[in-house]
């Protein structure tokens, strides 16, 4: 099995999308297209989404759910875990060693849980 997609949910679009995009500038995740409710970015073969629930309900944060993104380096985590404060992120633990990772932890506009992390080299 592999992975390939992760969505997160939102209630504001248009601010979640100028969130991402931002925050994905200088990677090289790149917006492949959007429609009334989501907006798809890719990297690799992974691809990352996000979208106004499809029921119309409100959207959630996963309260235990953590999105891992490897940033590349300690210094991009340190650069993308300061940057996604500058946009009005959350905090929810600066970056440090944690285990065999530096990693950084942060929520988005919607509370969403975001990791993100370098490998050991």
């Amino acid at each position: 099995m592999k992975m390939n997609y992760i969505v997160l949910g939102t209630n504001d679009l248009e601010a979640a999308t100028k969130f991402y995009e931002t925050l994905f500038a200088g990677t090289d995740v790149a917006q492949i297209g959007a429609t009334e409710r989501m907006v798809y970015w890719q990297v690799g073969e992974g691809a990352f989404a996000i979208a106004t629930p499809f029921d119309g309900e409100a959207a959630t944060k996963g309260n235990g759910t953590m999105i891992g993104l490897d940033a590349g380096s300690a210094e991009d985590v340190d650069r993308l875990y300061s940057l996604a404060l500058e946009l009005g992120g959350m905090d929810e633990g600066a970056p440090s060693p944690k285990g065999p990772r530096y990693s950084g932890y942060v929520r988005d506009l919607d509370h969403n849980k975001l990791c993100f992390y370098s490998s050991p080299e």
